[in-house]
């Protein structure tokens, strides 16, 4: 937190325009990508990728940072290159908005679906920032749209505010999605957030609010029993993927904390419409990244999805939101509030309504 008074009154005395303390400032990168700066005196920094749906790329606190970047990014959209060729890495990278999961062909109509989905390959549109106080709290936020659509096809429309506070190491990503079409439109997102050094390293947990773990295939089955741990960079290690059954309090809201005892990262997400919690552990040399990611499904694809009934179908002119929160946790302190707070949602909160059954192993 910041050692110098942010109060309204003092930064009036002192200053005359806002942008000393808290802005997102535009900018274009020499490969003709848009970027926003964000900072807002917290010691909390990150860049957003307009032209890849408003996702977060770059985060830091106090020169720390949060998040891994794949080499050479950010790309470019080049729908030719496969999601994977095109990986940022970055703090979010949002999964969707109608396949999460691994490439499939439609068991129907033979469509191919690559890796993830299309969301983070279009471009934001009516991209705004706006400024300003809300009572004694000064907010600055970016807004844009994104849509994925096609002529006879799906009409998925996607609104997101990217918010920052004055003062506070937290920022929140709001995303309403809309099905502007006349039939019912296969829906999966994930929120995709990855962490990377020095945020992950040997000794780092993660420490989740919820009732039970379930193992996604053979390799994170033997894992199972070292999900919380995380461990030093390991040449070829082959992923592991967990699915958590969270709880949540009363307004359906859910936590976990990465970190250490002294330095960590808390998310809070409302399960309203995003019941799931996917933990994805990778080590691999190099290319050391491993999330923590919310999402209305799992990512499973939409065939699995069908058969097994999780699929969601969102219905003409149907909108649902969503609201995820990450905050910094810098020291003993916060760190040890934050998971005394994890500790009572977890011996009192309610397990969210889902089924894995079919991922027993």
């Amino acid at each position: 937190m910041p050692t110098f008074d942010l109060s309204k009154e003092t930064l009036a005395q002192h200053s005359s325009d806002m942008r000393q303390f808290i802005d997102w400032r535009p900018a274009v990168l020499d490969n003709g990508m848009r970027v926003l700066d964000g900072y807002n005196s917290s010691g909390l920094t990150l860049t957003l990728l307009p032209d890849r749906g408003l996702d977060i790329w770059l985060a830091a606190h106090n020169g720390r940072p949060l998040t891994w970047i794949s080499q050479g990014a950010p790309h470019a959209t080049d729908f030719g290159a496969g999601w994977l060729r095109l990986f940022n890495g970055g703090l979010l990278v949002t999964c969707g908005l109608r396949h999460v999961g691994p490439p499939e062909t439609d068991a129907r109509s033979g469509q191919f679906r690559d890796l993830h989905g299309d969301y983070s390959l279009l471009r934001a549109y009516n991209v705004t920032v706006q400024r300003g106080w809300q009572q004694d709290r000064f907010v600055a936020e970016v807004t844009g749209e994104v849509a994925e659509g096609t002529l006879f096809g799906e009409q998925l429309h996607l609104m997101r505010t990217v918010r920052l506070a004055l003062g506070e190491p937290t920022v929140e990503i709001i995303d309403v999605v809309e099905n502007r079409d006349d039939a019912p439109a296969p829906f999966m997102l994930l929120h995709h957030f990855n962490f990377g050094y020095p945020l992950v390293q040997e000794g780092v947990e993660l420490q989740v609010a919820g009732s039970a773990i379930v193992p996604r295939d053979l390799t994170a089955a033997a894992a199972l029993h070292d999900w919380p741990h995380y461990h030093r960079a390991t040449a070829r290690h082959l992923e592991e993927v967990f699915f958590h059954h969270v709880v949540v309090d009363a307004e359906r809201q859910a936590q976990a904390i990465l970190g250490s005892p002294t330095f960590g990262l808390l998310l809070q997400w409302d399960t309203t419409h995003e019941p799931y919690l996917t933990q994805w552990k990778n080590y691999r040399m190099g290319s050391y990244v491993c999330g923590v990611e919310p999402g209305n499904c799992v990512p499973e694809g939409q065939n699995r999805a069908s058969r097994s009934g999780r699929l969601v179908q969102l219905a003409p002119g149907a909108r649902h939101t969503f609201h995820n929160r990450l905050t910094v946790l810098d020291g003993a302190e916060a760190v040890g509030a934050a998971l005394a707070r994890l500790d009572a949602l977890r011996a009192h909160g309610q397990p969210v309504a889902i089924d894995l059954a079919d991922y027993a192993v």
